[in-house]
């Protein structure tokens, strides 16, 4: 198709940050939604003095998959639906679960491209529309705290980061790994963010909405639930497919339910450690607590035994 992004060594465009007062609709493009969550996240973004609005579908549930918010079709006119109305600045997924997959196929990109650049945030299995909208719209995606998220509810530090990253992202261009953290492989690279849910980028192969390859970017990953025998796949998969070829660094995030953590870092170190790049383990984003907020598609630098990840420029205008 014609309307592909660059490879990731071209820096993506900037949405706008938030205001005071701005507009932000919650979608639920993937699992279902606990109304009493969604309340609380509705809450906290009307403490921050944002105008939060619950799309028409976010609580439904899929008549015949208990695992989907919704019909196809539904979660994907709101999303759509809320894209393309110029009075809204900000969508925030509502949870991940499973779905966006399915709902990336029926949005209609060229109205989506035509509403202009906006913000766009969530993680897990919104993976799928962080590469969707890195490929079709070229557009910078915050991987961050979703509005129903049991971490964005009770972590100060999760919310905190996000609502810097929205309102005054120049105060977060130094985005500082877990304490503990460090290099899996030492070294210093840069290149453009990128990446998401492992097992989400490993389904991503092959499809209109994945990105050609990780080359030249710093790919982050983390997933959750996932033993570690099930990552070693994922990891393979992606390397067979040639897709890690020439990328500059990677950021290793959160691995819950995975294992434990020794057995799921002898996985990362003999599946990423011959790539010869610098590899920095437990960063902090993903689904573990206090998950920090990256821009996907903006150039940073990463410092693998420091730590630290430094954007070029702050991650919105």
């Amino acid at each position: 198709m014609t309307d592909r992004a660059p490879h990731p060594q071209v820096p993506l465009r900037r949405p706008p940050r938030l205001a005071p007062g701005a507009r932000v609709v919650i979608v639920a493009p993937s699992g279902p939604v606990p109304e009493e969550r969604l309340e609380a996240g509705l809450d906290v973004l009307r403490g921050w003095d944002l105008d939060p609005v619950a799309a028409p579908h976010v609580l439904d549930r899929h008549p015949r998959f208990p695992y989907l918010a919704g019909t196809d079709a539904d979660r994907a006119a709101d999303l759509q639906r809320a894209w393309c109305d110029p009075s809204v600045a900000a969508v925030i997924c509502a949870r991940g679960g499973y779905g966006a997959q399915r709902v990336v196929d029926l949005l209609d990109w060229e109205a989506m491209r035509a509403a202009g650049p906006k913000v766009l945030v969530g993680f897990s299995d919104v993976t799928a529309l962080h590469e969707a909208f890195a490929t079709r719209l070229g557009l910078v995606t915050l991987h961050g705290p979703m509005a129903a998220g049991v971490d964005f509810l009770k972590n100060a530090r999760a919310q905190d980061h996000l609502r810097a990253t929205l309102f005054a992202p120049e105060t977060a261009r130094v985005i500082a790994g877990t304490p503990g953290g460090g290099a899996l492989v030492p070294g210093r690279a840069r290149g453009v963010l990128l990446g998401g849910c492992l097992s989400l980028l490993s389904a991503d192969l092959g499809t209109p909405y994945a990105r050609p390859s990780a080359r030249g970017g710093l790919l982050c990953l983390e997933d959750v639930g996932e033993q570690p025998y099930r990552l070693d796949r994922s990891l393979t998969q992606l390397l067979r497919a040639g897709w890690l070829d020439g990328v500059r660094g990677v950021l290793l995030g959160s691995w819950e339910e995975c294992g434990p953590y020794e057995r799921v870092r002898d996985v990362l170190a003999d599946r990423l450690g011959a790539l010869g790049v610098p590899v920095a383990e437990e960063f902090g984003f993903g689904h573990g607590a206090g998950a920090l907020t990256v821009p996907f598609g903006a150039a940073a630098e990463l410092d693998a035994d420091a730590g630290t990840l430094t954007l070029d420029e702050p991650a919105l205008l």
